[in-house]
Order: structure tokens, then C-alpha cells, then sequence
């Protein structure tokens, strides 16, 4: 396996393999791992942002009344909160990730598409700009919910048309990231590295990839209807005009509800990697997994109007989605499944990454029971727009995305830096994080099933002791991401090196090259002998450097 050192001074390097230095390292970067570097930074920056304004929206509920902000102020923090930790923080962390990672572990030299990868990146920053100075232009920012339902969104001030233009420039980053990432699939695997052998982790990113081309135009021509709908005469979503308002609902959730899953896949696909790793056992079922998530991608297209139940949609359209939202279930129980069969009489040791697996698995199976029960019709329209959903949808969110991408982190990051984080200080994330995390959300179960609606910053004073939790956990929750940050800086710092193979159990390629990976990986593409998930039996063609 040709594999260079550091400085680009393998034998057969060419001379301009050096590594660029300066700002232009990282304005003009084309370098898979800087870029990848990149995407993680800007979506830890914007999940501190987006968590700030969930602060703020939690202390203006820790009492009825209103203590801090106007109602108006309060909807434009739920709204933005919802909309920056969607696009801000949860894709570009995994399509950082999957920059970093994805050459690595399939033995390709790069992405595809290296400068198309650098202008994907470069394209965030000023989005997320736009979103957050919309607070200071007149009329404040989109306070319609991040769902942005027409007919609210059409009579917004300018703060919408920023938030419409926001969502135009973050949907082109996703689909050139995403062509990235197929192309560097299906084309860039090392000879051996067969489809049905590739580790779970590539798996997920292909399809998620797929989904994002799949349905962010369609989330492109949602916001632009309302756009034109808003300056130049248009009445797609008015009914006065001959529009219809539940349309904007049909297309938004044809995007919306695949976009769950666009958080959700990738995050399978980490703890199909982590899982095995730590339980030092090869994933169980390996073949089921890939057509599990295969078939959680096709479902996901297929049940979008389980979010309009309460809409007033016919019996029979209300039965299909119904039985549709509960099919998905299925491919979902059977990963779950797979993972604690992998855990089954392994050989476990319980290091930071497998604890938030594990905690991953946990809760996101409670939020998956919460969904399975609001997917029943009846049951759904009585809890429509409560807190119900507020607990349901973060136990997938929080627990799911956000778990696996600190499982992920702390897994790879003597890969990427080098350096071990500091264990005793990733375990106290973990337990903090995991049980600050139940006390904000369980709570809000109780909350939507005795009738408080989500997007209100009052409510009746019998729901003030469970928001007093919830505030309380919100806010030592986030506290406690605060340990992360400084183990990741100190240990950037001052933490010891790492081993070349820190982790007994990771045997797939990525763990194959030194430690901390070298600026180009692969000169020449190696050899590989691979089983399932990614799994490295031998690997020949150059030599180590």
C-alpha cells in the first residue's frame, strides 16, 4: 500500500504533494481531511449558536408569563433554532465527517470533485451569515416555525426572504457534497473494496447522499413558490387567488420527512462501525443492514403526510400513511436488533465512543416508540403540535444524530489529530450529557400528553414544575457541552499521542494508515482483501512509509 509520510515524501511523490500553509490552506483548500476539518468546526460553531437560542427559548419558559422576550422575538428563535441546527449543524457534521473518513476507509486518494468539495464548504459560512443577521433587519427573522408553513411565511418582513435565500444556498452546498460523495463511491474504492463489503459507515453516506439529491430541490421549489408568492403575484398557497395553503404542507413534507432521515442514516452508519469496533465481533447481519437502510430510504419518500393528519386529508389517504409511517418501523427494529446482537457475547469494553453508541441506541429507540405511536391517526390528532412531538422528534434528533456525531468524534479523533482526548473527561460528557439530556426531554412527554402546544413562549400553570425541569436540564445539558470543547482543544494541545491502533477491535482500512493520517493517504490505490463492513484481512500493493 503506497501511503505517504507526512511531509508528501514518499519516493514516488510527486514535489507539489507539499502541504499549502496559510489562510489559502483553508480558503482554497481541496485536501479531503481540511475540508472535512472545516465542515466540523462551522457545525460545532453553529450547534453552540442554534443551542443558545434553545436557552434562551427555554428560560423565557421556566415560568408562566413573559419574562424575557416578545412573543414575536420567541417564535424567531424557535424558528431559527429549528432551522440552523438542521442545516447548520447536523449535515455539515456528517458531511464533514464523511469527507474526513470516506476516502480513508474505502482506499480512494481524494473526493472525486476536489475544488467542487472546497466550494461546497465555502458556500455555508455566508448562508448561516444570512440566517443569523436576519435578527437585526426590520420586522426580525422568520418566526413561522423552521417548517416555514404558507400562509404565515407569505407575510413575513425581509427576515423570511434571507431565511428563503439561506435555504437556496445550503441546499446547493448539500447536493455538491452529495455528488461528491456518490461519485467517490462508486468510483474511487480500492480494487477489492466490492459494494457489499464496504463498511456500514460508506453505506449510509451513499444513501443519505442520494436522498439529499432526491429531495432538496424540492425544498429549493417549496421556499421559492413562497418567495414569488410574496413578491410577484403569485397565489400557489393563496386561497383567495385560487391557491391552496395545504399544498405548501405536501411539498415541504415530501422534502421534510426524507430529511429525518438524511440526520438519521449517517448516524446508523457510525454506530454500525463504533459497535463492532468495542464489542471486538464482526456487525451481525451485515447483508440486513445494508438492505435495511436501502429500504428506510425508499419508505421515507412515502409517508410524508403523516405530519397532516390533522389537516382534514380522506380516511383512505390517512390509513396509507398510517400503515406506511408504521412499515418503516420494520428496517428500523431490525438495525436495532443487529446492533445489540453484535453486542451479544462480545467481548464489550465501554471506552467514550461505545458509551454513546450505546446511549444512542437507547434513546433513539425510545424516540422511534414515540414516533410508532404518532403515527396512529387518532392517537396523532389529539397530540398535533403538542410538546409530544417536541419530546419525540429531539429523543431522534439529540439522541440520534447528535450521540452518534460524539461517538463518531471521539472514535476518530486519534485518526485525525494524532492525539487521545482525555477519557475521564469524554466519560463525564457522556453520563452529563445523557442524563441532563433525559431531564429536558422526558418531561415534555407528559407536557404533550396533558395538552401544551409547542411555539408558545406562556402557557397554564399546571405545566409549570415539568417546563421548570425542562429548563433546568436544557441548561446544564448545555453546560456540559462546554466539557466536550474543552477536551477537544486541550487535547489538540497537550494530549498525548496516539497509538497507531488506539482502538483492539477497528480493523477496517482507515486504521490501517499512520497515525495521525498523513496529508495525502493513498499515492497508488492498495490491494485489498476485505469482508463484510469494511473489514481489512490483508492489504498489499506499495509499501508503508
Amino acid at each position: 500500500m503506497a501511503i505517504v509520510d507526512d511531509a508528501g515524501h514518499a519516493g514516488h511523490a510527486p514535489e507539489h504533494h507539499e502541504r499549502p500553509s496559510g489562510i489559502m490552506r483553508w480558503l482554497a483548500a481541496t485536501n479531503h481531511k481540511d475540508i472535512g476539518s472545516m465542515y466540523l468546526w462551522f457545525s460545532f460553531i453553529m450547534f453552540l449558536s442554534g443551542g443558545v437560542m434553545a436557552l434562551c427559548i427555554r428560560a423565557e419558559l421556566f415560568q408562566p408569563g413573559l419574562q424575557f422576550f416578545q412573543p414575536e422575538l420567541f417564535n424567531q428563535f424557535t424558528t431559527l433554532h429549528g432551522l440552523i441546527m438542521v442545516f447548520g449543524a447536523i449535515m455539515p457534521a456528517f458531511t464533514g465527517l464523511a469527507n474526513w473518513m470516506l476516502p480513508l476507509m474505502i482506499g480512494a486518494p481524494d473526493m472525486a470533485f476536489a475544488r467542487m468539495n472546497n466550494w461546497s464548504f465555502w458556500l455555508l459560512p455566508p448562508a448561516a451569515l444570512l440566517l443569523l443577521l436576519s435578527f437585526i433587519v426590520p420586522g426580525g427573522a422568520a418566526a413561522a416555525g423552521w417548517t416555514l408553513y404558507a400562509p404565515l411565511s407569505t407575510q413575513m418582513g425581509m427576515g423570511m426572504d434571507m431565511t428563503i435565500f439561506a435555504i437556496h444556498i445550503m441546499g446547493v452546498s448539500s447536493i455538491m457534497g452529495s455528488i461528491n460523495i456518490i461519485v467517490t463511491i462508486l468510483n474511487l474504492r480500492a480494487p477489492g473494496m466490492t459494494m457489499m463489503r464496504m463498511p456500514m459507515f460508506a453505506w449510509a453516506s451513499l444513501i443519505t447522499a442520494y436522498l439529499i439529491i432526491a429531495v432538496m430541490p424540492v425544498l429549493a421549489g417549496v421556499v421559492t413558490m413562497v418567495l414569488t408568492d410574496r413578491h410577484f403575484g403569485t397565489h400557489f398557497f393563496n386561497a383567495a387567488g385560487g391557491g391552496d395553503p395545504i399544498l405548501y404542507q405536501h411539498v415541504f413534507w415530501f422534502f421534510g420527512h426524507p430529511e429525518v432521515y438524511i440526520m438519521a442514516l449517517p448516524a446508523f452508519g457510525i454506530v454500525s462501525q463504533v459497535i463492532p469496533t468495542f464489542a471486538r465481533k464482526p456487525l451481525f447481519g451485515y447483508a440486513s443492514m445494508v438492505y435495511a437502510t436501502s429500504s428506510i430510504g425508499v419508505l421515507s419518500f412515502m409517508v410524508w403526510a403523516h405530519h397532516m393528519f390533522a389537516t382534514g386529508m380522506p380516511a383512505t389517504a390517512q390509513l396509507f400513511f398510517m400503515y406506511a409511517t408504521m412499515l418503516i418501523a420494520v428496517p428500523t427494529g431490525v438495525k436495532v436488533f443487529n446492533w445489540v446482537a453484535t453486542m451479544w457475547e462480545g467481548s464489550m469494553s465501554f471506552e467514550t465512543p461505545m458509551l454513546f453508541a450505546i446511549g444512542f441506541i437507547l434513546l433513539f429507540t425510545i424516540g422511534g416508540l414515540s414516533g410508532v405511536t404518532l403515527s396512529v391517526a387518532a392517537v396523532d390528532i389529539q397530540l398535533h403540535a403538542s410538546y409530544y412531538v417536541v419530546a419525540h422528534f429531539h429523543y431522534v434528533l439529540v439522541a440520534g444524530a447528535l450521540f452518534s456525531l460524539f461517538s463518531a468524534i471521539y472514535y476518530w479523533f486519534p485518526k485525525m489529530t494524532g492525539k487521545m482526548y482525555h477519557e475521564g473527561l469524554g466519560k463525564l460528557h457522556f453520563w452529563w450529557s445523557l442524563l441532563w439530556f433525559n431531564v429536558t426531554f422526558f418531561p415534555m412527554h407528559f407536557l404533550g400528553l396533558a395538552g401544551m402546544p409547542r411555539r408558545i413562549p406562556d402557557y397554564a400553570l399546571q405545566f409549570t414544575e415539568f417546563n421548570q425541569l425542562a429548563s433546568i436540564g436544557a441548561l446544564m445539558f448545555g453546560l456540559g457541552q462546554l466539557i466536550f470543547l474543552y477536551n477537544i482543544l486541550h487535547s489538540l494541545r497537550r494530549g498525548r499521542p496516539a497509538p497507531p491502533h488506539p482502538w483492539e477491535g477497528a480493523n477496517t482500512l482507515e486504521w490501517a494508515i499512520p497515525t495521525p493520517a498523513p496529508y495525502h493517504s493513498f499515492v497508488e490505490a492498495p490491494q485489498l482483501e476485505v469482508i463484510e463492513n469494511g473489514v481489512v484481512v490483508s492489504s498489499t500493493g506499495g509499501k508503508h512509509h
